[in-house]
């Protein structure tokens, strides 16, 4: 179908504006992103739902693997953005996709992921405790799956997380027909509910309030690699809960190069499994990017898979700082780096492609999706 040219012409869609060099603020790149639209939906079999929930992901394939692979054809990249949509009566459908491209571009790359500790020397985490930060932005926008994962609030009814948290690659997981999203609040001492907190009833401890899911998306990349082929790239799911969740929430954006990151550096908030209860905020540097992945060594456990990945940059058009979310944590890779293994965690950028279709599946109007 299309030529090596239209190829990269897609992959890339983006017109990256960074400041001059001039300009001492970090600030949000403005992107021209392609349009991605359903095609054709079709109703599948319902799911049996009988794979086990896996906190993390692996794949042998590092950064200098990912980035010699071909690149993938028109055709390819159609299939992989097709999704499949769960519902809570547990019906299924795949949605076929057209990707429409009306904007000149440039930037790109590529990359995979495996598994085995997460925590590099000292560990760097930080547990956040009380309610003055636990229900404060942007730590509020942290999010619990009962499936055990992470996920992240990116609009009045919606929360980004990982696809290995609902789908296994070949399986939806047990659970995930009836997935639930809790929410932290204050536990009162004396009992009593409300949103009044006075000083003879401060909150104790924190509880999860739970929202119960209506609609799961998941890309077909995910679903067709299962990790090991292409997966790792596709790893993401945008789940949309029955009512709206009445918090502040994180914007999505397209992830800028590495370089342009503000001291190099991502951050992110998950519920480690090592930490029961406790929300759990790391950063640090990114040590390698491909077009699909950052790869970094960020302190981190089963039970962040899914959380939002964000950084704080200018926006220049609003003329004040905005946080956003840049891509999805998965897992934990061994890499093979000159014949001596290196391990990273890895987390799934959000590219152009992968924001308009995003966007889409929160808004339902790529007219709202134009500007990454």
């Amino acid at each position: 179908m299309a030529g090596l040219s239209t190829l990269i012409l897609l992959l890339c869609a983006a017109k990256d504006v960074m400041p001059s060099s001039s300009h001492w603020k970090p600030t949000w790149p403005s992107y021209r992103v392609p349009v991605i639209l359903p095609q054709s939906t079709l109703n599948l079999d319902k799911p049996q739902f009988d794979a086990e929930a896996r906190l993390e992901v692996v794949s042998p394939c590092g950064p200098a693997c990912h980035k010699s692979s071909p690149l993938p054809t028109y055709e390819e990249v159609k299939h992989y953005l097709s999704y499949e949509t769960l519902y809570a009566n547990g019906s299924l459908t795949e949605t076929e996709v057209g990707i429409y491209i009306l904007s000149n571009s440039a930037d790109g790359s590529q990359g995979k992921s495996r598994t085995k500790r997460q925590i590099y020397g000292y560990d760097s985490r930080f547990s956040i405790f009380g309610k003055d930060f636990l229900l404060n932005y942007p730590f509020s926008t942290s999010v619990k799956l009962s499936t055990g994962c992470t996920g992240t609030l990116v609009a009045e009814k919606h929360v980004l997380t990982a696809a290995h948290c609902i789908h296994d690659g070949k399986s939806y997981v047990k659970g995930a027909q009836k997935l639930r999203v809790g929410f932290l609040k204050p536990k009162l001492k004396d009992g009593s509910k409300g949103a009044n907190i006075t000083n003879s009833a401060m909150p104790e401890k924190m509880k999860f309030q739970w929202i119960r899911v209506k609609r799961t998306h998941v890309p077909k990349g995910w679903i067709k690699g299962n990790a090991n082929d292409i997966g790792m790239d596709y790893d993401y799911a945008l789940l949309e809960l029955k009512k709206p969740h009445k918090r502040k929430f994180m914007k999505i954006g397209v992830s800028p190069p590495a370089r342009h990151l503000p001291g190099g550096r991502i951050h992110f908030s998950g519920y480690d499994n090592d930490r029961p209860g406790n929300l759990v905020y790391r950063f640090c540097d990114v040590k390698d990017e491909t077009y699909d992945l950052l790869y970094q060594q960020c302190d981190a456990q089963p039970g962040a898979s899914g959380s939002g990945v964000y950084v704080r940059m200018w926006k220049r058009q609003n003329h004040k700082w905005e946080r956003k979310i840049i891509g999805i944590f998965s897992g934990h890779q061994w890499v093979d780096m000159n014949g001596t293994p290196q391990d990273f965690n890895v987390a799934v950028r959000i590219t152009p492609l992968k924001y308009a279709q995003i966007c889409y599946w929160i808004k339902g109007n790529y007219l709202d999706c134009r500007e990454g």
